[in-house]
């Protein structure tokens, strides 16, 4: 069974597109991501996002989140335990990881908390005035106003 789609058609006759088609190229590879942390992607406005990451056994500073371009990156490192006891089973993960999100062009990461093992990062879309739709008055003006006077007869004659 074939799982590649082939975007070569597309990529021909449009222009600019390029970086979508490499997204949905990449996501469809899969990119061996394990799946750990566990995350949510919830829309809470027209404009507004919110991911939240469980991260149990991580404490604030041990997790980085960095924002650039349109790309997010969290990462979290556990600092080493100095008094590690005899553990019979652990089941709290406490590898390291690193999860990245393809922001959409305009999205900016607004906040970031921490609270109960889940890192809540707040997105918001926000499109500069330039790219804004933007209503053009149609000004009404007097044929008299858009003609092109000819020079008069006295300055032609000094000339």
């Amino acid at each position: 069974m074939r799982t590649n789609f082939d975007f070569s058609p597309y990529r021909r006759s449009t222009v600019g597109f390029d970086r979508l088609f490499d997204l949905l190229e990449t996501g469809m590879r899969g990119d061996g991501v394990d799946g750990y942390p566990p995350f949510d992607i919830e829309r809470q406005g027209e404009d507004s996002y919110r991911i939240t990451l469980a991260v149990a056994g991580f404490r604030p500073d041990e997790i980085e989140v960095v924002a650039q371009q349109n790309q997010l990156t969290v990462t979290g490192k556990r600092a080493e335990d100095k008094d590690e006891g005899q553990y019979l089973h652990r089941g709290i993960a406490a590898r390291p990881f690193e999860r990245r999100f393809q922001l959409a062009d305009f999205v900016e990461v607004r906040s970031a908390c921490f609270d109960n093992g889940l890192l809540r990062i707040d997105l918001q879309r926000v499109v500069p005035e330039a790219m804004k739709p933007r209503k053009i008055e149609i000004g009404g003006g007097s044929p008299a106003n858009d003609r092109i006077e000819a020079p008069k007869e006295e300055n032609r004659q000094a000339a």
